[in-house]
């Protein structure tokens, strides 16, 4: 009888510990992740760190730690594409611009500045020229991205800029 009870509420402590891993590998993969971003901007800015303004461009809303700025280990500076296009590793978005900062520079800090420094480091309020989200990060790779910009295919996909 002993055994019995024991048996069944291993197995009930089991189930609900093997149903809560499913439920969190569930809610893993249905996160929908980062999106690829593809842009151009009107200058060379891919060696430095961008950070995020508010709407009518009088601050600084977002902005990354020093510990921030890589991706597997590595700076997250943006990909070189055909025809002056860049694949973010960072998150930019439509409200993004940057600092005279560069990544190997900021990487070192121990904290990042204020708002207020980073906002007086900022190279221009309006860098970029065309800006493109083409969906999941994970769906497409980089030679896929690489292909649809050389096939002129970018109208295809959500214009942000």
């Amino acid at each position: 009888m002993k055994n019995s009870i024991f048996f069944g509420l291993a197995v009930i402590l089991l189930l609900s510990v093997n149903g809560k891993a499913s439920r969190e590998r569930a809610a893993i993969a249905g996160r929908p992740g980062p999106h690829a971003i593809v842009y151009k901007t009107k200058a060379d800015y891919s060696r430095y760190v961008p950070v995020t303004l508010s709407d009518d461009k009088s601050k600084i809303v977002s902005y990354p730690a020093p510990q921030d700025v890589f991706t597997d280990g590595k700076l997250a500076v943006p990909s070189a594409l055909p025809h002056g296009f860049w694949l973010d590793n960072r998150g930019i978005g439509p409200h993004s611009t940057y600092v005279r900062i560069t990544y190997e520079e900021y990487a070192k800090m121990a904290e990042a500045p204020s708002i207020d420094e980073l906002y007086k480091l900022i190279i221009d309020m309006d860098p970029f020229t065309a800006m493109y989200d083409l969906g999941l990060r994970n769906s497409i790779s980089e030679a896929q991205i690489s292909e649809i910009i050389k096939k002129h295919k970018l109208k295809d996909y959500k214009k942000l800029l």
